[in-house]
């Protein structure tokens, strides 16, 4: 198979009916700040009511990049942490220099989201309230030319031409996995680490295109369950963050990512891996993991 070649993922009827992206702008609201109404091609497999991890965090790359941006400036590391559920909502998202210089600044987004109404065991109707859902948080430093002296420290992956098509079923169906394109170079749930090339199939903002960092990360939140190893019919594994650190800006559309899950004796996990685009390595992703038994 060639990189040019793919067979789409059949999708799920809830999804085949909305526009090709994962987020549809909505203008700005009296803040200034930037609106999205988020489409079901980001659903989440854990719940019906709540975004995968990876569009939520492209969408905060996306502020990022954007925030009081720089010619001279690229961004280096990135932390997501996920601060509850993220809706299948409007979600605003703001942004701000943290900490700025010349040479290194802190820049912050975060998305916002309104809880549902609820009601209350004396059956008043509690009205939903605003709060963050998702903060993210990344380094921006001053690039230099440095190609004499580049160095890889970790092995590449095998050729996206000796991947074998993946189609998730069972459980692991949802909008987003139904959203993604998957090549598989090992068997997942297998020993060793489960490597795979991955591309998105929608946009991540409906009538843009991806930067290469957008769509680094509408895939990279992927490798908990790429290198998960337990069985999705007795456990739950949810990561509740991702650190990111990248030493080369991704080239070309699609993302390997190889990773491997790493289960401790009192309910919590680490999945670490190696994230690639066609040429090599491009950086590492780090992830803490709530590991809980199904009911």
């Amino acid at each position: 198979m060639t990189s040019s070649e793919h067979t789409p993922n059949s999708e799920t009827p809830a999804a085949q009916n909305e526009p090709d992206a994962f987020f549809v702008p909505l203008g700005l609201n009296a803040q200034g700040n930037e609106v999205f109404s988020t489409t079901r091609r980001t659903v989440s497999l854990w719940a019906p009511t709540m975004q995968h991890g990876a569009p939520p965090s492209a969408l905060l790359v996306r502020a990022l990049e954007r925030v009081a941006p720089r010619e001279d400036v690229r961004v280096s590391r990135v932390v997501v942490e996920l601060l509850g559920p993220v809706p299948i909502s409007d979600i605003e998202v703001r942004s701000w220099v943290d900490r700025p210089g010349a040479n290194i600044e802190l820049v912050v987004a975060e998305l916002w989201a309104r809880s549902p109404d609820r009601v209350d065991r004396d059956g008043v109707v509690r009205a939903g309230v605003e709060r963050a859902v998702a903060r993210g948080t990344a380094w921006r430093m001053t690039t230099v030319d440095t190609s004499s002296e580049s160095h890889q420290a970790d092995a590449s992956l095998k050729p996206l031409s000796e991947g074998t098509s993946h189609n998730w079923g069972g459980m692991w169906k949802s909008g987003y996995l139904d959203n993604i394109e998957i090549f598989a170079l090992t068997e997942l749930g297998g020993n060793g680490p489960g490597q795979v090339w991955a591309r998105p199939t929608p946009a991540l903002v409906l009538g843009e295109e991806m930067t290469p960092l957008e769509r680094l990360f509408s895939i990279a939140d992927i490798a908990n369950g790429i290198g998960a190893k337990l069985d999705l019919n007795r456990w739950t594994f949810l990561n509740t963050d991702l650190t990111v650190h990248i030493f080369r800006v991704p080239e070309g559309e699609w993302v390997g990512i190889s990773a491997e899950t790493s289960t401790g004796p009192d309910g919590f996990a680490m999945s670490a891996g190696v994230l690639h685009d066609e040429r090599g390595p491009i950086g590492r992703i780090a992830q803490t993991v709530l590991v809980r038994p199904r009911p």
